[in-house]
């Protein structure tokens, strides 16, 4: 018998690049989306099971026009096409998908979306998720993201920053919601 030298084992990589890209091709085609539970709602009212959803194809053209300008800076009050903050971000996203609303803060946004408020376990790509100083007043709502899946969102996080898509983050969560043809209220 001949001996034979045993294998190179190179690790779990494989497998874990085989994850990873099955994680970012999932929303794209329609697949699963992984979300971790997220902290229980804050602020009074309640968080609705199931609100209306966005249009299927304005929801995917809202995520793509978001991705579509990862790495452009953040500029304060900016709404594209060169620079975004936050909120100028998801409501040119939501422009370009086709939703007609007027330009307002992170905290405006969740005004108007805020009947169609869901459950972070109830994500969806395209949805907007909100993050606030005080949990329980929206007011201090300071950051808006936009959903992409798979427990990601696309933001324009600070001055100095780039646009970036990034985890969802717990610390700050306030809630998301969902935005409809109808626009908000």
């Amino acid at each position: 018998m001949i001996a034979r030298p045993a294998p190179r084992r190179h690790g779990n990589a494989g497998v874990w690049l085989l994850v990873a890209g099955a994680l970012l091709l999932a929303p794209r085609l329609g697949g699963i989306s992984v979300t971790s539970p997220g902290p229980p709602a804050h602020g009074k009212g309640h968080v609705a099971a199931a609100p209306p959803p966005a249009p299927g194809g304005m929801a995917t053209r809202a995520v793509a026009y978001a991705r579509s300008q990862l790495g452009k800076p953040y500029v304060w009050g900016d709404e594209g096409p060169s620079s975004f903050d936050c909120s100028g971000l998801t409501w040119a996203a939501w422009r370009h998908a086709g939703l007609g609303w007027s330009r307002m803060t992170a905290a405006g946004q969740w005004q108007t979306l805020r009947g169609q408020r869901i459950a972070r376990g109830a994500l969806k790509p395209g949805d907007l998720v909100f993050y606030a100083d005080h949990t329980g007043d929206w007011r201090s709502i300071h950051h808006v993201g936009l959903y992409v899946g798979s427990g990601w969102m696309v933001e324009a996080p600070y001055p100095g920053a780039l646009v970036r898509q990034v985890p969802l983050r717990t610390r700050g969560w306030f809630g998301a919601a969902r935005p409809s043809a109808g626009g908000g209220r």
